[in-house]
């Protein structure tokens, strides 16, 4: 189930990479990780430093995948990206947060909350 869940999860996040692209954002990173968690994507969106949260899921049987990023996700979500600007000296940047939800068989539903939190 778990290597289930890895595989829906890499597959959501390759589609938001394209996705981002298309936008014109330039990806950073991708699966971020320090001592404190990760952070799926990281992108720059014009003069902002995006930290990107994807949730995928293949139906709402166990709730919409924007339920699943909650206060405790989001406070996880903001220790790790202040690690990442205080390690890459960017402290002064202008961030935010966005989360993008990716929905159903074919992954033909794509939400994509900027400035979630």
């Amino acid at each position: 189930m778990l290597q289930q869940k890895d595989t829906l999860g890499k597959k959501g996040e390759a589609l938001v990479y394209a996705y981002l692209k298309n936008k014109g954002y330039k990806i950073i990173a991708k699966n971020y990780k320090n001592f404190l968690g990760e952070i799926d994507i990281i992108a720059k969106d014009k003069d902002y430093l995006v930290f990107i949260e994807v949730k995928t899921r293949m139906s709402r049987a166990f709730g919409d995948p924007l339920e699943a990023v909650n206060k405790e996700k989001q406070f996880k979500i903001r220790q790790v990206a202040t690690m990442y600007l205080k390690a890459k000296r960017m402290l002064d940047s202008n961030c935010r947060f966005d989360v993008i939800a990716v929905l159903g068989d074919d992954f033909e539903d794509i939400r994509h909350i900027e400035n979630a939190f």
